[in-house]
């Protein structure tokens, strides 16, 4: 069951999937989901085991499950998503590989059994997820033990260029300020979310990229090409004055062009990792459960606490 009734509607997911199926019809933007696929699947091939069962969360058409086949480390996997009925509709005559299974479902209420997965893997899904500590609890539920989650977000620094001058933009012609990019995730918090949902060695990093654009429309044709124009329930419903789009190109190009005027776009990846529990996996010892002192493997002095260095105490 979902947990989303609890939390607040950040997103508008029925707009998400319209603007998705929107992207689709203009032909799709993937060029930073066609990287993120490929380091998903360098990152599993680091990992050496085979996974029987597996499922590609969310992650918009199929180019996570066809980067991954190529590993040869998954028996079955299956991709879950809102759209995929209507995707296969609609990828204009391109079919999924003959070895997937494509079922349709939604991140917040995931359509898995408890214990049912070795491997879940979700590429520039979840930032979008209302509540992901809940979805995220699901995951390791459907994950047999010592199963792994790896899946990739879009993290806090994304499109702060566009961020910035949409503010400054709309405080000048407009008087005040809406949200018209959404709030993105920090590493540290990610971190926090993979321990409260009982992940095992929960792992965080980050990648930031930098993609660059002749001028400021031609990032938003590429954000409505990927669909990922502002979903926001509490977004602006006012059409865009025409004044402000125009100040917030200026102030893009004033702040955060290069020397050839070509302007810059941060887009940054935050990746997550962490494996359902299982008696097998490594764990840190007890306090006090050391066999060794480190003083001993350091061939060092061990001095108490309040002793110093140079002698014994002294009154000041």
């Amino acid at each position: 069951m979902s947990s989303t009734a609890a939390h607040p509607l950040i997103f508008d997911r029925a707009l998400l999937r319209r603007r998705r199926m929107r992207a689709v019809a203009l032909g799709p933007s993937t060029f930073l989901l066609e990287r993120v696929a490929q380091d998903l699947a360098d990152r599993l091939a680091t990992v050496m085991r085979h996974f029987e069962w597996a499922v590609d969360l969310g992650t918009p058409g199929d180019l996570v499950r066809r980067a991954l086949s190529g590993t040869g480390q998954i028996t079955s996997i299956a991709g879950v998503d809102p759209l995929m009925h209507a995707l296969r509709m609609h990828e204009r005559g391109e079919e999924f590989s003959p070895d997937t299974l494509a079922v349709a479902g939604d991140e917040e209420v995931l359509p898995l059994r408890d214990g049912a997965l070795n491997l879940v893997v979700s590429a520039l899904s979840l930032q979008f997820v209302n509540d992901l500590p809940g979805t995220l609890t699901q995951i390791r539920r459907a994950l047999k033990p010592d199963g792994l989650l790896l899946a990739a977000l879009l993290g806090g620094d994304t499109l702060t260029e566009l961020r910035h001058a949409f503010a400054i933009a709309e405080a000048e012609t407009e008087g005040g300020v809406s949200p018209r990019v959404i709030p993105f995730l920090d590493v540290q918090a990610a971190g926090a979310l993979l321990q409260r949902a009982g992940f095992a060695l929960p792992v965080t990093d980050v990648d930031r990229i930098t993609v660059r654009y002749d001028c400021a429309l031609a990032l938003l044709r590429d954000l409505r090409r990927m669909g990922a124009s502002n979903p926001m329930v509490e977004r602006s419903r006012r059409p865009l004055r025409r004044a402000t789009l125009k100040r917030m190109i200026d102030v893009y190009e004033e702040r955060f062009a290069d020397c050839d005027n070509r302007i810059r776009a941060t887009f940054e990846i935050i990746w997550l990792s962490g494996w359902a529990p299982d008696e097998s996996q490594q764990k840190p010892l007890a306090p006090g459960a050391a066999q060794r002192r480190l003083s001993d493997a350091l061939g060092a002095k061990e001095i108490s606490a309040g002793e110093r260095a140079g002698g014994g105490m002294r009154n000041e």
